[in-house]
């Protein structure tokens, strides 16, 4: 047979896409990459496992891939998060899968497809104590003028509601070197926008530096020349110090847009939660972001159906929602996650109260963010161009992060070059997207 064709499904966030970019870059040479699973002999299903939701997505997309073993498809392979967590059991639990790897083992990925073509064997690659950084050669899953860029790998913080700790070991940090080396090698490629990524990254370099370094880097990722955008993504509101604010405010490649998991505010549901921000080091710290930036777009994630969360809790914060007006904002249902702390604790809510306040608080974030979007009517913004559909251009801004936060739509007659910048003046606002003329002369 010629080169075998290997198919690849990345599930979950964005530092699991990174995962499964340096997958496809250890496999590149010696398979073929295709996107249609029909057409693989190979499928790797690179996994979730942080909710409920998303191992069910996992589970069903596994069983999903499996049918394609009754035509091309000679090797089925899970991996990611929730192979890490649940191991040998899902090996057993769904006999379609052949191999299984955990969340750092992609360096035995060759050998074990090698192996089971030889010998058809089933086999478990988790290594349960490996708690390296997965570093190497990417080949990018994003439009090529975006990639995410992994600063630190696991973490510390122990929230009582999540299992990423137990999966992904504790907080270790990258060293700066190397992370200056990839964004220069991704810029060879192409790449005008960086985003950086980690569970905690405004915790970046504590473990290694013995202080938050997040500053440092974006200074010297912004000395590379064809980077155009720096945007940080998961900054804990504890560690946001003052000396990356002031860099993130004068440095003109930093986006001024922050994501901020906050997950609740108020202090009983965040002591529960074992966060370390109280109500009001939250409040003052988006003041003092809001003081430095005016022009800054916030972004959180909040977790409602926390156990122990009375009505007077989710009062409180849905009061936050409408009066403190976070611009980009998701509401997640909490889920009893097993071996995590408050999955053990008294007064679970039942999950007909968990949706009755998610559509609640979904409801006034939507008030929010229409009245945010009108407010940018007549405001021109530098747009990022990403492609064009049914006879509109669209791309995104500096407040919007790809595929969570909506886009700028245009009409432009001419072709455009997709990564460039072009400039649009906002005419109409849509609820999370907005509409727009171009007024950059070389366009018209």
């Amino acid at each position: 047979m010629s080169k075998y064709k290997v198919g690849l499904i990345s599930l979950g966030c964005d530092k699991n896409r990174i995962d499964s970019e340096i997958i496809l870059g250890k496999l590149y040479e010696k398979y073929e990459i295709v996107n249609e699973p029909n057409s693989a002999n190979i499928i790797i299903v690179n996994t979730c496992g942080f909710i409920e939701e998303a191992k069910q997505e996992a589970i069903n997309t596994i069983l999903e891939m499996s049918q394609y073993k009754n035509g091309n498809c000679k090797l089925l392979i899970a991996t990611g998060c929730l192979t890490q967590r649940y191991g040998k059991e899902l090996l057993e639990l769904i006999p379609e899968l052949d191999l299984i790897y955990g969340v750092n083992d992609y360096d035995s990925l060759l050998k074990g497809i090698d192996e089971f073509l030889t010998t058809n064997e089933k086999k478990d690659y988790c290594n349960y104590s490996n708690y390296s950084i997965n570093e190497g050669e990417r080949i990018l899953t994003t439009p090529s003028h975006t990639a995410y860029l992994r600063v630190a790998e696991g973490c510390s913080n122990y929230c009582s509601y999540c299992a990423i700790p137990y999966i992904r070991g504790q907080y270790r940090s990258r060293k700066l070197e190397d992370i200056i080396q990839e964004a220069n090698e991704l810029a060879k490629k192409g790449v005008k926008e960086i985003i950086l990524v980690a569970q905690d990254t405004t915790k970046y370099g504590v473990d290694i530096y013995g202080d938050n370094k997040i500053h440092q880097l974006i200074k010297e990722i912004s000395n590379i020349d064809s980077i155009h955008w720096i945007r940080i993504l998961y900054c804990y509101p504890e560690e946001i110090k003052e000396n990356l604010i002031d860099e993130m405010a004068i440095n003109p490649k930093v986006c001024h847009y922050i994501d901020l998991p906050l997950q609740h505010i108020s202090n009983n549901v965040l002591k529960n939660m074992r966060r370390k921000s109280k109500k009001e080091d939250i409040l003052k710290t988006i003041n003092y972001i809001r003081t430095k930036m005016p022009d800054v777009v916030l972004r959180t994630s909040i977790i409602t159906g926390f156990p122990g969360e009375t009505e007077e809790d989710f009062c409180e914060l849905k009061d936050f929602i409408k009066n403190v007006k976070i611009d980009k904002l998701g509401v997640f249902k909490y889920s009893q996650e097993e071996g995590t702390k408050a999955a053990l604790m008294d007064n679970q809510i039942v999950e007909e109260v968990k949706e009755e306040r998610y559509r609640e608080l979904m409801l006034e974030q939507q008030k929010v963010s229409i009245e945010k979007n009108n407010n940018k009517i007549g405001k021109i913004y530098e747009v990022l161009v990403e492609g064009t559909k049914d006879d509109y251009w669209y791309g995104r801004s500096y407040e919007m992060a790809p595929e969570i936060d909506g886009a700028v739509w245009f009409k432009c007659d001419k072709i455009l070059d997709v990564g460039n910048f072009i400039k649009i003046k906002v005419t109409e606002a849509l609820e999370y997207d907005l509409i727009g003329v171009v007024c950059d002369e070389s366009c018209k």
